[in-house]
């Protein structure tokens, strides 16, 4: 079957051939087929024309996963205005900020979201809709009240013997570079960024997944990483949307608990996951099968028999509900550790690297593929190279350009003459190596990166990797004070106390971890002092620490 080559053919095609297929699924909730999303489609076209909503104009969606979050979505791209997805995560200054600058004309929330927003605070908008039943909050045009009003009459009167199949048709991009989505990054600092992303990255994105990965009409899929974040939205919604798969929202934090339960249920045929969801689960439920010592066994690597391997494997298998061909993991950098063990039982998983402004992938590779601890290689339409006298050997900053690319930051030329050079490669701020096969290994972030006054390159991420793994560690940070390596440890306080340690006990057993660790680190790496913390570190939304906050606290 040929693909369309328009994104916005690609949906209608979608919607068409798979009418009375199951679509949307907010789990434990309603369901909605194909031929309802397209019915609601039109419905939120009628009243976007009605309020005098053009194409070009900006759209802003805030709310957990849901039906309605991703119709919201759809209604808004195939009437040709512009998606502004903010993460529900952020705090309200934040969403009042990029409302404002977004310069959105409607913003549609989560009833959770709508509780903490002010819209004094955002005094461009038309209207407020709450994406629950798709209610308006706030109308500061009568326009809009009366559309929303009697949005089922005028429906009605466009489509008396009901809407079928042939009425199907949107408004297509009219040039590849036609902007689709702005969508702001989750930066550790200040205020995030508007990345443009055009019509072209999001279907050269889509259609990588779909060479890589393909799934058929009717396949499950679970959407539990956040619509708002460029990873969910392409890997799980749009791909799968177009792909014709069933999808499910699980509308809440996804939890160990939560995930067993609902992939038993739903049994993925793909999943979308960032890192520490994958640890928490391996480290919790399947290494502890093997050898209770998960630290020791990580560290030393033992040959792990064919029985073990096996158990093991299938034991990972089934947590993910045991239907699935691919667990791919990205947003942050996988525990290099608990890949090594995942890849010696033959778990089915793979790596994806990319950023919001490549809409997201730069590289990733099948599974069966993947050279452990790298990335993968350069996705297809995407040039990759590293700022390396020797790239094999010593790490450079990760460059690239290509298809996937944004066109830049919204209404902020300097930031994107920051990232983007003159000859268009973009600098992803990420360090790495590329051997002789095209294989990417990220080392760290560049502003993450450690100098020792021994001139001694240390990568944090390397280290931390390796600590996780120790006995009672949850997560851990290690900075740079008066030119000594200290290690930041939240440790796993319920584990802990579950086997009978007190407070002392805890801080003895970080210390005793960080003396075995330091066996297998160079000197110049070694970890000179310990510092609990009682808190889990603060992320962002897609679960990286926010670094800067505990490096700043110097001292």
């Amino acid at each position: 079957m040929e693909r369309e080559q328009s994104f916005i053919g690609m949906i209608e095609q979608s919607i068409v051939r798979n009418w009375n297929m199951n679509a949307l699924t907010d789990y434990k909730g309603a369901t909605l087929q194909y031929k309802d999303v397209a019915r609601k489609i039109e419905k939120f076209h009628i009243v976007l024309e009605s309020a005098g909503i053009r194409p070009g104009d900006k759209i802003a969606v805030c709310g957990r996963n849901s039906a309605h979050w991703a119709v919201t979505f759809l209604g808004t791209i195939t009437y040709g205005a512009v998606i502004v997805p903010i993460l529900h995560e952020f705090k309200a200054d934040n969403i009042h900020n990029i409302v404002n600058h977004s310069e959105a004309k409607l913003l549609f929330v989560g009833d959770q979201v709508w509780e903490n927003l002010n819209e004094d605070m955002m005094p461009e908008l038309v209207g407020i809709v709450l994406m629950t039943d798709f209610t308006p909050v706030v109308c500061r045009d009568e326009h809009l009240l009366d559309a929303f009003e009697h949005r089922n009459v005028l429906y009605g009167q466009r489509y008396p013997r009901n809407f079928r199949p042939e009425h199907v048709h949107y408004r297509r991009e009219q040039s590849p570079e036609e902007l689709i989505i702005i969508n702001y990054t989750s930066g550790t600092t200040g205020y995030s960024k508007g990345v443009m992303l055009p019509y072209r990255s999001i279907l050269s994105n889509v259609n990588y997944c779909f060479e890589m990965r393909p799934i058929h009409p009717g396949d499950r899929i679970v959407a539990m990483l956040p619509l708002g974040h460029v990873f969910g939205m392409t890997y799980d919604f749009l791909y799968g949307f177009c792909a014709g798969a069933h999808l499910y929202f699980l509308t809440r934090m996804p939890s160990p608990k939560i995930i067993a339960q609902s992939f038993a249920d739903i049994k993925p045929r793909i999943i979308s996951s960032v890192p520490l969801i994958v640890e928490k689960i391996i480290k919790k439920n399947i290494l502890p099968r093997v050898d209770n010592t998960i630290g020791k066994l990580l560290l030393h690597v033992p040959i792990v028999n064919d029985m073990i391997k096996d158990s093991a494997r299938k034991a990972a298998m089934e947590i993910f509900g045991g239907h699935f061909n691919d667990i791919i993991i990205g947003g942050a950098p996988f525990n290099a550790d608990v890949e090594r063990f995942l890849k010696q039982i033959g778990f089915p998983y793979t790596i994806a690297y990319g950023m919001t402004e490549c809409g997201p992938i730069i590289c990733s590779s099948r599974w069966q593929d993947l050279k452990l601890a790298s990335c993968g290689k350069a996705a297809s339409r995407m040039e990759v190279r590293i700022d390396s006298s020797d790239p094999a050997n010593r790490a450079g900053e990760i460059i690239c350009r290509g298809e996937n690319m944004m066109l830049g930051y919204y209404k902020n030329p300097e930031a994107t003459a920051q990232i983007i050079d003159a000859n268009g490669w973009l600098h992803t701020g990420d360090l790495g190596t590329m051997d002789g096969n095209g294989n990417v290994t990220v080392r760290g972030r560049s502003k993450n990166m450690l100098l020792t006054s021994s001139g001694q390159n240390i990568y944090p991420e390397e280290i931390e990797s390796k600590l996780n793994n120790m006995p009672y560690v949850s997560e851990s940070l290690i900075v740079l004070q008066k030119e000594k390596l200290v290690a930041l440890i939240y440790p796993d306080f319920e584990d802990a106390f579950a086997h009978g340690l007190q407070q002392s006990d805890i801080e003895e057993a970080m210390e005793e971890n960080c003396a075995e660790l330091n066996q297998h680190l160079p000197s110049y790496s070694q970890i000179t002092k310990v510092k609990i913390h009682f808190e889990e570190f603060e992320k962002t939304a897609k679960k990286s620490i926010k670094r800067f906050i505990y490096q700043e606290a110097k001292g």
